[in-house]
């Protein structure tokens, strides 16, 4: 099993109770098409479960989350992040640290100045036949995808 999973926040802000809201907060989740990467490990999924209504989830590969920093990384103050800047504060290069990272050897905190969550656009030719309001496996766009989640990722940088 993959050791890195990728979640993305499908669903709005409203009529969510305090928990759900809570939940979204700690995995960074702030807005609609965010994606965050995190470690697949019991008591992140107890948080993807909670969140199985409003999000979609599955295995990230190493091409996909290399086009995702490339793309859409970002360091504080809203400026792209750079092979450079990696180089300057991680002492590896790009392919190493996407190597280590995706190993769970590194973490994306431990770039400093590198925001911890990806915004989105909506996907090219928009999510699956049912929408956001039914699960994946019914047709729709919410819930557990496996690896097809890596297809869903490159459609929305």
């Amino acid at each position: 099993m993959n050791k890195r999973v990728a979640i993305i926040r499908i669903a709005g802000q409203t009529k969510l109770n305090k928990q759900v809201k809570y939940t979204f907060s700690i995995l960074r989740l702030y807005k609609k098409n965010t994606c965050v990467i995190i470690k697949n490990t019991p008591s992140k999924l107890g948080m993807i479960k909670k969140l199985k209504d409003f999000i979609t989830w599955g295995e990230l590969d190493e091409k996909t989350f290399k086009i995702l920093l490339e793309k859409r990384g970002r360091i504080i103050g809203n400026k792209p992040l750079t092979n450079n800047y990696i180089q300057e504060k991680s002492k590896l290069n790009l392919n190493d640290f996407i190597n280590e990272f995706m190993e769970c050897k590194k973490e994306l905190k431990d770039v400093p100045g590198l925001k911890q969550f990806f915004r989105l656009s909506p996907p090219r030719k928009g999510f699956e036949k049912k929408g956001t309001k039914h699960p994946f496996s019914l047709g729709g766009s919410l819930g557990y995808r496996k690896e097809k989640i890596n297809e869903l990722i490159q459609r929305m940088i």
